[in-house]
């Protein structure tokens, strides 16, 4: 139960309702994600789970943000409020950047230490402990009946643009925040409807990568260790940025209703956070998964 304001004033900690939104949102993604694998993998399950999860995950996103932005326009967050906020958001990112350290070091694994060994570095004889033909070099390649030949994604095709967009939409989001805390609204929305356009460029060219990949360069994610681990890297941060871009929607949404001021927004500072986040990891992603 939300705590009731003391008679004397002094407004004590908020502590919201109980909800179920984190469980309702969990089953939305998991339904996408079943309808996005049975895509890719020709499971024959239909549309139907695709756009019924993601339908139902942006309705939870955009009814769990709307109670939030109620009870902050509703008064009942203090400065302590906004400080476990602040702290909560910064230990959340740090969860993210452990997410992918973790998808980066397999990567790691895989190109600098695996494939050595099990090409035969060190071990005389060990390099058709797989399958004959067996060439120990990024990216492995694969038996016929494992995936068979494949190939890579150019760098300086939609991977390039897709770098140009994200570094472009850090760039509109950082003079979205100046033009807020100027207290220049309408510049701060339009520059956050810039940042919106590109992010949904980004995953539209990231869409149109993926059906390119599978169909026309047989890069899929039974291509190897280089195929589950360039889906699982791009992937899951495409999921970020997806997140993100509705964070970003909402929040602009919000600027357009008359929410934030300029020396109290941390709503708009926590989604600008998240953001400069996934700029950071594509950069990481497009050099060393795309470039070397």
């Amino acid at each position: 139960m939300s705590s009731p304001a003391p008679a004397n004033g002094q407004s004590r900690y908020f502590v919201p309702d109980p909800s179920a939104w984190p469980f309702m949102l969990t089953a939305g993604l998991v339904t996408l994600i079943i309808g996005v694998w049975s895509s890719l993998e020709d499971k024959n399950l239909g549309a139907l789970p695709y756009y019924l999860g993601g339908g139902f995950a942006a309705f939870i996103i955009f009814r769990w943000f709307r109670g939030i932005a109620l009870e902050s326009e509703g008064g009942k967050y203090s400065s302590q409020v906004d400080m476990t906020y602040r702290m909560g958001m910064a230990w959340f990112i740090f969860s993210e950047v452990m997410f992918f350290a973790a998808f980066f070091g397999a990567l790691f694994y895989a190109r600098e230490i695996s494939l050595p060994w099990i090409g035969g570095e060190g071990a005389k004889g060990v390099a058709n402990l797989l399958w004959d033909g067996f060439e120990a070099s990024w990216p492995s390649n694969g038996p016929a009946n494992l995936g068979g030949y494949f190939e890579t994604v150019s760098a300086w095709g939609l991977p390039f643009i897709n770098t140009c967009l994200l570094l472009s939409s850090g760039v509109t989001i950082t003079f979205a925040h100046h033009a807020l805390k100027d207290n220049k609204r309408l510049a701060c929305i339009l520059w956050m409807w810039a940042t919106v356009a590109f992010g949904v460029v980004f995953l539209y060219c990231q869409a149109v990568e993926y059906i390119h990949a599978y169909h026309a360069l047989n890069l899929t994610l039974h291509s190897g260790v280089y195929g589950s681990t360039f889906f699982m890297l791009t992937g899951f941060h495409g999921m970020h940025v997806t997140l993100g871009t509705l964070m970003l929607i909402v929040i602009t949404i919000r600027l357009m209703l008359g929410h934030f001021k300029p020396d109290s927004h941390f709503g708009f500072e926590g989604v600008a956070w998240y953001w400069h986040f996934v700029d950071v990891v594509w950069i990481g992603l497009f050099v060393f998964v795309y470039v070397l």
